[in-house]
C-alpha cells in the first residue's frame, strides 16, 4: 500500500507522509499518528486500522477537523466508507474452492482456522466468516469468530498474521486433532508457517491450505504447492485510488462514492489456484505472478 500511495502521490504532486504501528493490533501508535496529521494540517488520511473499533473516536475527530479519512482494506466497526476490497468475498471464494476440491469428503472435513488476533477486527472476522460461509458452514453471528457449533471445526488460533504465528497455531491445533485436513489462514505468511508445521509432522501432503492476499511470495507458494488456493487482493490499487480521492476532495470537496450495493469502493478480488474448479472463475499461478504485489 505504501508503494502504491507513494507512486500516485508523486504523479499527482501530493506530499505524502507515512506511519506504521509497531505490530498488528497496535492502535495507540496509529492514534498518535492521526493526531499528528490533524495538527500538521493534512488534507486526508489513508488508514488500515490496527483496531477497527478503538480508532473510531480519533477518526471522528479527524473528520470534524476537515480531513477526508479513507479506510484501506479494513473497514471501521461500525462500518464506514472505505476504498478497499471485499474481505468477506475473498474468504468466501477460498471456502467455495475448498468445498469443491474436497467434494463429498467435505462432509467429514477437519478444519483448522488460523486468524489474526484476539481483537477480532473487521478484516479478521470478514475473511474467517467468508471462508466458513463459502464452505457451507453456519456462522451464527457473522461478526464473531468461534461461535460456530459445526463439528468439522477443530478450532481457532490467533497468529498475528505472521509465519511464526502460523507455525505455532498449526502446532497447537494438530495437538487437538492430528487428522486436520483443511487449513484456512488469515494471510499467506501465516499459511507458510502452517505449512512448515504440517511438514514437520509429515502431514503436508494430506492437508489443503488456503489463504488470502495475493502477494508475490504467496502466489509463488501456490505454484510450489504450499498453498492450494489464495484470494488475490490489490493493495497498490487501493492506495492509488485513495490518493486520487484525497486530491479530488482537497480541490472540490467531493467525497468518493461507494460501489453499488456495498459500503466501500471495491477494488476487486481474484481466486488464484492451479487446480481450477468448475463454475468458480480463477486464474492460475502463472497469471497470478503477473498481477501480484510485494
Amino acid at each position: 500500500m505504501k508503494e502504491g500511495a507513494a507512486a500516485k502521490a508523486e504523479e499527482l504532486g501530493i506530499k505524502l507522509q507515512t506511519y506504521a504501528g509497531k505490530q498488528d493490533g497496535d492502535a495507540d501508535t496509529q492514534i498518535a499518528a492521526i493526531e499528528s496529521c490533524i495538527a500538521s494540517g493534512a488534507k486526508g488520511i489513508l488508514l488500515t486500522p490496527n483496531d477497527s473499533s478503538a480508532l473510531v473516536p480519533i477518526i471522528e475527530t479527524a473528520r470534524q477537523n476537515g480531513l477526508l479519512t479513507i479506510m484501506l482494506d479494513t473497514p471501521l466497526d461500525p462500518a464506514d466508507a472505505a476504498d478497499a476490497t471485499d474481505n468477506f468475498k475473498a474468504g468466501e471464494l477460498i471456502g467455495q474452492w475448498a468445498a469443491a476440491k474436497m467434494g463429498d469428503a467435505a462432509a467429514d472435513a477437519r478444519i483448522a482456522l488460523l486468524n489474526l488476533n484476539a481483537q477480532e477486527i473487521t478484516v479478521d472476522y470478514m475473511r474467517n466468516q467468508g471462508f466458513l460461509t463459502g464452505f457451507g458452514i453456519d456462522t451464527k453471528d457473522p461478526t464473531d469468530i468461534g461461535d460456530e457449533d459445526d463439528p468439522r471445526i477443530v478450532g481457532n488460533e490467533v497468529t498475528n498474521a505472521n509465519e511464526e504465528g502460523g507455525r505455532s497455531g498449526m502446532e497447537s491445533l494438530l495437538q487437538i486433532n492430528p487428522d486436520i485436513n483443511l487449513v484456512y489462514t488469515i494471510n499467506e505468511p501465516t499459511a507458510a508457517g502452517a505449512y512448515e508445521a504440517l511438514k514437520a509432522a509429515g502431514k503436508e501432503k494430506d492437508v489443503i491450505v488456503v489463504s488470502i492476499d495475493g502477494g508475490c511470495p504467496g502466489v509463488a507458494n501456490v505454484k510450489d504447492g504450499v498453498i492450494a488456493a489464495t484470494s488475490m487482493q490489490f493493495p497498490l490499487l487501493m492506495a492509488a485510488k485513495g490518493i486520487e480521492a484525497i486530491k479530488a476532495y482537497a480541490e472540490t470537496g467531493a467525497k468518493p462514492e461507494t460501489s453499488p450495493g456495498l459500503d466501500f469502493f471495491d477494488t476487486g478480488v481474484e481466486l488464484v489456484t492451479d487446480e481450477p474448479m468448475e463454475g468458480l472463475p480463477s486464474i492460475d499461478s502463472a497469471q497470478g505472478l503477473e498481477k501480484c504485489w510485494g
